[in-house]
């Protein structure tokens, strides 16, 4: 059996791993997008270094793009196998790959204006809606903790990951000429105290685990103390300075997150009287499926969700979808909350509202989840005087906060916590992906003390031997 890493290796984005059986079996786990590489991205996106064709199965561990968003060009270089996954991932993918298409086509058409004014030939997006459309017909659901024979000589079972609605693990049950060989992967780990999910779910016994390692040398702040941190800062920014607190925040998961959050302050008379906004109309679309696949949800939220049947809405928060509406809310005066896409800061409306209020000292600037280093959220962490937004450059006077509690992604002591359910004796080799360099070195050094001895980092296109 070999395995293959074709993204998030030494990196956050772009996961993409291929297993090759010994019965010539090809399996590829995750199939997603390169970001915030720079001008990499384009070349890493469109080639996947191996043969499209030559794939038999494709399995997804959750939703998000850089794991999900490459699939429609795979099915568009002809990939004809079937695609795993759970039904809430499913679900979100059918919304999640469409907008993924749609700003494909945008920023082409963008970029095809200034070829064509350099004299330079158009280029295709990497795939459009009937790609989108063509790529779900593939998709196949199964549910969390059974077992699937997907073929005679490969079983499949996803456990819970708790990372964002619908998330899995994928357990691998290969019958492989030398003997049975099990393999793990974590896909991205989620927090033991979500505020919506479950937590993650133990597995059964691998000999082999890929698993992520993001904040492998980080702590987060403790969840409980999150929804006072954020009403605090509402306070702050929102009643004493009179300014704009604008959220950054990925659609899918981290979205909910907080407006949850602001519900419950809502419903406790600790928030403001003031306008709360989220500004995405694919945000809006993920809550939707979210308020359909309450399955997923922890105890709390189920209890939670008796007092109060919907938990992302209450009277003073409004979804905005048109262009139109999202303007205007940068004419508006007064306090109010936003909470816009993308999380990153790298792109979506959100990067509108960050151009209009961070030169304003009322205003706040909240990071609640990751942004990579020298990005545009990442170098306002860093404490940049100025940046750079849509080519020009912006003073950063507004008040830039971080509340990192708010992250899907577990931190080093929660991906020990879940890894402690195997028995390092018995697994032959830990592969660390998903991650940054630093980040991996610490959290190798982490697993050696629990008693894993054989742990690789591996680089972008390299090759493992499994016995």
């Amino acid at each position: 059996m070999q395995i293959t890493f074709h993204g998030a290796a030494q990196t956050v984005t772009g996961s993409k791993h291929l297993i090759t059986t010994g019965r010539n079996k090809r399996i590829l786990l995750d199939c997603g997008l390169f970001q915030n590489r720079g001008n990499d991205n384009a070349e890493l996106n469109r080639h996947f270094g191996f043969d499209v064709t030559s794939v038999d199965i494709m399995i997804l561990s959750h939703a998000h793009i850089d794991h999900s968003g490459n699939i429609p060009q795979l099915v568009r270089q002809g990939f004809k196998g079937p695609i795993y996954c759970t039904p809430g991932t499913l679900d979100l993918c059918s919304v999640m790959l469409t907008d993924s298409a749609h700003i494909q086509e945008n920023d082409v058409s963008y970029l095809n204006k200034k070829r064509a004014r350099n004299g330079q030939p158009p280029i295709e997006p990497l795939y459009d809606e009937e790609d989108v459309k063509k790529a779900m017909k593939q998709f196949v659901g199964i549910p969390l903790n059974q077992w699937t024979e997907i073929d005679s000589h490969i079983r499949l079972m996803f456990t819970d990951a708790g990372h964002i609605l619908g998330s899995a693990a994928v357990n691998l049950q290969l019958d492989e000429p030398e003997g049975p060989r099990t393999l793990f992967f974590s896909g991205d780990t989620g927090r033991y105290d979500d505020i919506i999910l479950r937590s993650p779910q133990p597995f059964p016994q691998a000999e082999y685990i890929i698993t992520e390692s993001t904040y492998g040398d980080r702590l987060h702040e403790v969840r409980q103390d999150a929804e006072k941190h954020l009403q605090r800062i509402v306070a702050d920014t929102c009643v004493t300075r009179k300014g704009k607190l604008i959220i950054p925040a990925f659609s899918l998961g981290r979205t909910q997150e907080v407006v949850y959050s602001l519900n419950r302050l809502y419903n406790s008379g600790e928030l403001p009287p003031i306008p709360v906004y989220v500004d995405s109309p694919l945000a809006i679309s993920a809550t939707e499926i979210m308020r359909k696949h309450s399955e997923y949800f922890n105890p709390d939220m189920i209890q939670y969700m008796k007092k109060d049947d919907d938990p992302f809405g209450f009277e003073t928060l409004h979804y905005i979808r048109e262009v139109e509406d999202s303007k205007a809310l940068n004419e508006m005066e007064g306090p109010c909350i936003i909470i816009s896409a993308s999380g990153m800061l790298e792109a979506g409306r959100v990067k509108h509202h960050v151009k209009n209020n961070i030169s304003n000292p009322d205003n706040t600037i909240l990071i609640v989840g990751y942004v990579p280093p020298g990005s545009l959220g990442g170098k306002l962490i860093e404490g940049a005087a100025e940046v750079k937004i849509f080519g020009k450059p912006y003073k950063v006077e507004a008040q830039v906060a971080v509340l990192d509690s708010y992250s899907a992604h577990a931190d080093y002591k929660e991906m020990m916590n879940y890894l402690s359910c195997q028995d390092p004796t018995k697994v032959r080799r830990v592969f660390l992906v998903h991650g940054e360099p630093e980040a991996q070195l610490t959290y190798k050094k982490h697993l050696n003390g629990m008693g894993f001895s054989d742990i690789v980092i591996p680089m972008l296109g390299e090759s493992f031997q499994l016995e």
